[in-house]
């Protein structure tokens, strides 16, 4: 593969539901400006947009399905700085430019979105909030553009994945985290050491 692929492009839907969804997102987006997450429910959300509450069960199917919808939207913005923003997260920069880039930014997206991502996960996903097929396709083709010799780089875009979105959603604790700007340096900073010595010629 050595062209980028489009992910996840917004499927077709009624000019009603689309209007329906982008409300919704500003409302429950308007919440979580003024409280914990915790505190946002299917309910508060469908009086505060002023819509039933049939209508937030069809879009959202759960409370966890409110804050996906969260990800998945600002994952869309995500993935056109990767696809078409300026380097070097977009195009224009080395594949090992790109791959730090990739990381560090990445680091930052997941970071300020922690609480969202932790209550998108109801225990019904294969795989934790966060952790998108985007990261492991778009790592396995900056992989392919360097010269690592006779390795399994399917299997090394699998773990490089892992190692990325993984631990900051899943295993660090509340207190990493409280400092948002210290835990990107951080995460950015381990990221960037692991792909320099991976890649290494």
């Amino acid at each position: 593969m050595n062209q980028p692929v489009i992910w996840g492009a917004p499927q077709a839907e009624r000019a009603d539901a689309a209007r329906n969804r982008l409300h919704l997102l500003a409302t429950a987006r308007q919440m979580l400006a003024e409280q914990d997450p915790a505190r946002l429910t299917m309910d508060g959300l469908a009086e505060r947009a002023g819509l039933g509450k049939g209508t937030v069960f069809r879009r959202f199917g759960s409370r966890a399905g409110i804050f996906q919808a969260l990800l998945d939207d600002d994952e869309r913005d995500f993935q056109q700085q990767v696809l078409s923003g300026p380097p070097p997260l977009g195009p224009g920069a080395t594949p090992l430019d790109r791959l730090i880039a990739y990381g560090r930014a990445r680091a930052c997206f997941l970071v300020r979105r922690r609480d969202i991502a932790r209550a998108a996960l109801d225990g019904s996903q294969p795989r934790p909030a966060g952790r998108t097929p985007m990261s492991q396709i778009h790592i396995r083709m900056l992989l392919g553009q360097l010269t690592l010799g006779r390795i399994d780089l399917d299997m090394l875009a699998v773990q490089l994945a892992a190692a990325l979105d993984g631990p900051v959603l899943i295993y660090l604790s509340t207190g990493e985290l409280t400092d948002a700007d210290e835990a990107e340096q951080r995460i950015g900073q381990a990221w960037q050491d692991l792909v320099e010595r991976v890649c290494r010629p």
